[in-house]
């Protein structure tokens, strides 16, 4: 497989709309966010999402976020309690993933089975863009060999997937290096399940009953 490799900055409409009917079409890219490099596939197609786990060498009994380019998610979710409601009008977009019961839209692989999902709007305007333009939700699987070091630039991405998957965008900038904060919003109080670039002091100010898991 011959992998594209683009800098953001030559970019155009043409070569976004280029890389957002790959992922249409099944196809796996690498993508910077506001965090980490993530690899991207429509998280809706059972087919791309394992795409994703044969590029990682990955076991596919993990579950998989994914972003949106939305805060309305009632299409993906059954719902979104009153506490998680707080946290997307505070934190998205940016890097906070909230653990929130899954619709079936949401094939099993992309969730390993289980019955919720990892959902946050990035605030990365490229991600975005691609998640608008492809027409889905897309994965958001931090773009790295499994058990390797996750990547805040394009050349750790382009050592570890150059011929494995179908594009990798770059930007001249680093990311943060630090990896979305998850919450678990299935369960009252709701449960810090990963810390990560939203902090601990920063959700008690929303939700102070928060808890972090044992």
């Amino acid at each position: 497989m011959k992998t594209e490799v683009y800098n953001i900055q030559s970019l155009g409409d043409e070569r976004l709309i280029e890389v957002a009917e790959c992922i249409k079409g099944g196809g796996v890219i690498a993508y910077p966010t506001e965090t980490l490099y993530g690899l991207g596939a429509d998280a809706l197609n059972e087919e791309a999402v394992k795409k994703i786990f044969k590029a990682k060498g990955r076991p596919d009994n993990k579950a998989i976020t994914v972003i949106t380019a939305s805060k309305n998610i009632d299409s993906y979710v059954k719902e979104v309690p009153e506490v998680a409601q707080k946290l997307i009008d505070e934190f998205w977009p940016g890097p906070l993933t909230l653990v929130l019961k899954k619709k079936d839209v949401i094939p099993n692989i992309t969730s390993a089975n289980l019955d919720s999902i990892g959902i946050r709007m990035t605030s990365n305007e490229l991600a975005r863009k691609l998640v608008e333009l492809s027409g889905t939700i897309i994965t958001a699987t931090s773009a790295n060999i499994s058990g390797g070091p996750s990547h805040d630039n394009i050349e750790g991405c382009i050592e570890d997937f150059d011929g494995k998957i179908d594009y990798i965008i770059g930007e001249d900038k680093k990311n943060i290096g630090i990896g979305s904060t998850i919450v678990d919003c299935t369960v009252n109080p709701p449960v810090v399940l990963r810390h990560g670039a939203v902090t601990m002091e920063m959700l008690q100010k929303i939700e102070p009953n928060i808890k972090v898991l044992d």
